[in-house]
């Protein structure tokens, strides 16, 4: 394992399972100040609690990055606690679907639009404000999704629509901001080993024979995996790739 990440402060939202902490133990396995948050304090703490064990420093914290008032105490705590915010991965989303959209309901559109798009322009505007004023910036990374400007799917386009714009804010954001310092980048993973990538009903063995059947590598993603494009993106062997969406969906949308 390298030490890409030594004594560097990361903020990883959503980290509480799944993609989200596999990503703060990789960066913490690397020699990272991890800082997770979400809205549940014990999944939360046990990641944090994992991300000490892989090597790192780490804090739980707390947060619903739907509030701007959560979203700018979280980036305060960080810097308050490890001294700066070297690097962020906005990963906190939610999916609300499964049915037309006629059949979709306000709430589940709404809820879907304050995490997932409001969430993440208030992420990004409370990590940028900070990592500016470093002399040596910041990186960013926002998960985004194969669903939304690679692909379509029947049931999803309310989710859709909101990850096709997580893919345009961070172009747009990297535009504004990297002649400040900060640079910014997205991941869209596609199916991945996580309970989001089952159908109703199906099992981890029908889901890797329908993956076997329907995806070019003949297998879905792992975290580690996605985890892996994520940290590239965050360090220095990544220092001039600035606005891309990274997909990483075993060649689905090849």
């Amino acid at each position: 394992m390298t030490s890409r990440f030594t004594g560097r402060t990361v903020l990883v939202t959503g980290a509480g399972s799944g993609i989200g902490r596999t990503v703060a133990l990789a960066f913490a396995a690397e020699g990272a100040h991890v800082v997770v948050a979400g809205r549940r304090r014990d999944p939360l703490q046990e990641t944090a609690a994992l991300a000490e064990e892989a090597g790192g420093k780490a804090l739980a914290v707390t947060a619903d990055v739907s509030r701007a008032a959560d979203v700018q105490a979280l980036v305060d705590t960080a810097v308050e606690h490890f001294g700066s915010l070297d690097v962020a991965v906005n990963n906190a989303g939610v999916f609300r679907g499964g049915q037309p959209l006629a059949d979709l309901s306000e709430e589940d559109w709404r809820t879907q639009l304050d995490v997932n798009v409001t969430g993440l322009f208030l992420a990004l505007r409370a990590e940028i404000r900070q990592m500016r004023t470093q002399p040596s910036g910041g990186a960013i990374v926002n998960v985004a999704s194969t669903f939304g400007v690679h692909s379509r799917h029947p049931g999803a386009a309310a989710y859709a629509a909101t990850k096709a714009a997580v893919s345009v804010l961070t172009r747009g954001a990297a535009l504004d901001h990297i002649r400040e310092g900060v640079r910014i980048n997205a991941v869209s993973p596609g199916a991945t080993d996580t309970p989001m990538s089952l159908g109703p009903g199906e099992t981890e063995a029908e889901r890797a024979e329908r993956a076997r059947a329907t995806l070019p590598l003949g297998r879905i993603s792992s975290t580690e995996e996605v985890a892996a494009a994520v940290l590239y993106l965050a360090s220095d062997d990544a220092a001039s790739v600035v606005g891309t969406d990274l997909v990483v969906d075993s060649g689905a949308t090849a």
